[in-house]
């Protein structure tokens, strides 16, 4: 394998090394030292585990590139055209613009879940490019990047063992993968949409594919039994069973003011915005789900007063459902869960069910279908008895 080389020049340092990766590769990267200032530069450069000469050949020919980018950084700082602290380009700064992003969605409570995965999502970005990356270095190369980056990045598992602590490192589930490249996906579209960019260049690129996950819902005879069963907490009884039969999320819930609450000739008709999304929704509801609403009161008076979400109600919906005889691990957003699968049950199109859901992609409402495939339980009851 080729050596790696590092050199000095007047002005600094510079040092091609390696990071180890979780499958065993290593991702290069350029150590630069100048004026008592580091920054590290990744390459988007990878050497594989060598199990073959054509691996091997691969690695010298990716080294051989490596050190030629090097060496072309070491000419840029020797002659002054690289100082640590100095802008690559004119422009707005990539990671300053993502942060402000990190930094508005920290500002509402509820969406704290969502922070979280922001930024985390910023430490990753944070490795792989510098402070000094704008959005005029963002293209369709450097978005690749960091999709094959994802794809050996490690997420740090320490745990205590003892009175020692443990270090332990994996690869990112498939989800967070999702979730991490979806950010970088709304951070772009955002600096596309203020003028900060004049073309996309997340258009075109597909994200990583969603790891599909048991979705736990409740059958209609479950609903039953939950409706017919008391609960400690009478609201959370109300809200989830109004969630059963509307799918709206918690938080839509827990904002709904009798403002919202219409009557449309014989239907009831919620006008609202959607928190998560900001979508706005008309969803005419049944009279089944009416009769939780109570007695209406002002406009701008909340539907279920004293409805908030807490870590109370994951338990308070164990001991509910336990006393009803269901012993599902469910929790609130089952009910949404539960409204999807029972409207196809019922015979609903999946089209009407995606609007009713405020899906924005039909995709994301097939999911349900899958869950509940009349059409394979018609098939397979196709097959004759073969014993007595």
């Amino acid at each position: 394998m080729a050596k790696k080389q590092t050199s000095t020049t007047q002005r600094g340092q510079v040092k091609l090394r390696e990071k180890k990766l979780a499958d065993g590769s290593s991702s290069l990267y350029l150590d630069i030292y100048s004026n008592g200032k580091r920054v590290k530069e990744y390459l988007k450069l990878y050497l594989v585990v060598p199990n073959t000469a054509i691996e091997k050949e691969q690695n010298r020919q990716t080294l051989a590139v490596a050190n030629s980018m090097r060496a072309k950084r070491e000419l840029d700082l020797f002659s002054g055209k690289y100082e640590i602290g100095q802008p690559k380009q004119e422009g707005v700064r990539f990671l300053d613009f993502y942060r402000q992003m990190c930094e508005e969605r920290l500002k509402t409570p509820d969406t704290l879940g969502n922070w979280g995965n922001w930024h985390s999502c910023l430490k990753h970005l944070e490795i792989y490019c510098d402070e000094f990356t704008t959005f005029d270095d963002i293209d369709a190369a450097w978005i690749q990047g960091f999709k094959d980056y994802l794809n050996t990045a490690e997420k740090d598992t320490r745990k205590r063992g003892g009175s020692k602590r443990v270090y332990a490192f994996e690869g990112l589930s498939q989800n967070s993968k999702v979730s991490y490249f979806n950010k970088l996906r709304a951070c772009i579209n955002e600096a596309f949409e203020k003028g900060i960019i004049t073309k996309n260049p997340i258009r075109g690129i597909d994200g990583f594919k969603q790891e599909e996950v048991e979705r736990e819902y409740l059958t209609i005879e479950e609903v039953k039994k939950l409706a017919a069963t008391p609960c400690n907490y009478p609201i959370l009884k109300a809200t989830f069973l109004f969630s059963c039969l509307t799918g709206l999320r918690k938080s839509d819930i827990e904002k709904l003011t009798w403002g919202e609450i219409h009557k449309q000739g014989n239907f009831t008709r919620i006008i609202f915005k959607q928190k998560k999304t900001g979508g706005q929704e008309y969803l005419d509801i049944s009279e089944e789900a009416v009769a939780y609403l109570g007695t209406r009161r002002n406009d701008v008076d909340r539907v279920f007063e004293g409805f908030t979400y807490g870590t109370w109600i994951s338990l308070e919906l164990k001991r509910w459902a336990l006393a009803a005889g269901i012993t599902k691990n469910i929790t609130f957003h089952c009910a949404r869960h539960t409204f999807a699968v029972m409207m196809l049950d019922l015979g609903a199109d999946i089209y009407t069910v995606s609007k009713l859901l405020g899906h924005r992609e039909l995709s994301t409402t097939q999911i349900y279908a899958k869950v509940l495939d009349k059409n394979k339980q018609a098939a397979v009851s196709l097959i004759p008895k073969i014993s007595d």
